[in-house]
């Protein structure tokens, strides 16, 4: 019986482990590695500078020629990366995206010394996304991935005041930046007096509103606002001045005093107009030359005798032949000085048969393109802001109409032609 076999040492199974081991390793090869980032997220602002890292480290087994590339990965994957810049057969090649030509470069002169950092100058907000870093030399291929996000920083802000600045009222400072990105975070502080908020005061950090309550004077100074994001802040102020209530019982008087005023001018103007206007009227009428030489009108009898007489001296030439015509002949009627008008006179007599105008379109009519009107209502405007909702302002309303069409049916030389009646 042949005796059984003994399994070997502790000590010498380890030594036949190491062994191994190290044919194993001499039939290895090493490739190229590219050394990781200290960060693979990257914030800038618009306008600032980057450097997206990519270092590697070449193998003596990497014998083909060394490729470097900067890709762009859009955010939709059935598109194409885009390259950016690539060095390859020792040149550079930087013309393949036009929206960074002239904002790129590598950070060394010579990348194949082991750093293919990539730079981009002056940020814009279009270009943030992933790029990637591949480093090619056969048989070793690496990449690495790295997400550059560009903000905006807060500019152009803006503070205003929303309320009555008045004591015992609530006043709200407003905050706002036209441009940064979110998000945006706004903050109030006081620059003068005590430099610290009201107690009455509430922020809202994220709409930029500072509430005052209860506002009174120790509340006025100067108040200063600063927005921030994560790239940069800007800031505004503002000066809050806490004054006791307006006095409106005296305004309404005032406005009332100045449009008595006001409305007695112009009726002492219309009052004027109207008196010289008659004058002249009366002048034209009894203002008439006596002439010796000219005889006195005729008088409605001769004038109607003159008339019978020569149709009775021309009926008694005709003869029954022609008669006839003149069987219809309306002797009723007498002759009066109406016929003796001008053909001229007859048509204006004629043309003034026209329809009238209703009142309220007349009205509406002066004050919309008479002289006065138009002054009247640019009077007016500056004192209806005063009167509104008083019953005083229709009672000035209803006067300055009057005065209006005073000075309309007077024919005043301010006031428009005659407009009692409208052609059709």
């Amino acid at each position: 019986m042949e005796p059984p076999l003994s399994l070997p040492s502790p000590s010498l199974a380890v030594l036949l482990l190491l062994a191994l081991a190290l044919l194993g390793s001499a039939g290895l090869t090493r490739s190229l590695s590219i050394t990781p980032a200290d960060q693979s997220m990257f914030e800038k602002a618009e306008g600032e500078k980057v450097t997206l890292p990519c270092t590697f480290v070449l193998s003596d087994e990497d014998e083909g020629p060394l490729d470097i590339e900067w890709v762009l990965i859009p955010t939709d994957n059935q598109k194409k990366e885009q390259i950016i810049i690539m060095y390859a057969v020792d040149r550079i090649y930087n013309h393949y995206y036009a929206a960074m030509t002239g904002r790129m470069q590598f950070t060394s002169a010579d990348p194949k010394s082991g750093d293919g950092s990539l730079d981009i100058l002056n940020l814009k907000s279009s270009d943030t996304g992933t790029y990637q870093c591949k480093v090619k030399k056969a048989p070793g291929v690496q990449s690495q991935k790295i997400q550059l996000t560009v903000l905006v920083k807060p500019a152009r802000t803006k503070c205003s005041i929303e309320g009555s600045q008045e004591i015992g009222k609530d006043v709200t400072l407003k905050c706002a930046s036209q441009e940064g990105s979110p998000l945006l975070s706004y903050d109030w502080r006081r620059v003068s007096g005590t430099q610290e908020l009201p107690a009455t005061s509430t922020l809202n950090r994220n709409t930029g509103e500072l509430l005052l309550k209860n506002a009174s004077q120790e509340y006025s100074g100067v108040y200063s606002c600063v927005a921030s994001n994560r790239v940069g802040v800007d800031e505004c102020s503002i000066e809050l001045n806490v004054t006791p209530p307006i006095n409106t019982a005296g305004i309404i008087a005032g406005a009332i005093v100045g449009t008595l005023l006001g409305l007695s001018l112009l009726a002492f103007l219309v009052f004027c107009c109207c008196k010289k206007h008659r004058e002249k009227k009366y002048e034209k009428e009894v203002h008439h030359d006596i002439r010796e030489d000219v005889p006195p009108p005729k008088s409605r009898s001769s004038t109607a005798r003159s008339y019978i007489g020569s149709n009775r001296s021309s009926l008694g030439s005709m003869s029954p032949s022609n008669m006839e015509g003149y069987t219809k002949t309306p002797y009723s009627q007498v002759p009066s000085e109406d016929f003796e008008r001008t053909s001229g006179q007859n048509q204006t007599f004629a043309s003034s048969k026209v329809s009238y105008c209703s009142w309220q379109r007349h009205q509406q009519w002066l004050w919309k393109n008479s002289r006065w009107g138009k002054t009247l209502k640019l009077y007016l405007g500056h004192i209806q802001a005063d009167l509104q909702g008083s019953q005083l302002l229709s009672w000035v309303y209803g006067i300055a109409n009057r005065i209006l069409v005073k000075t309309h049916l007077c024919g005043c030389p301010a006031a428009p032609p005659t407009l009692w009646f409208q052609m059709k």
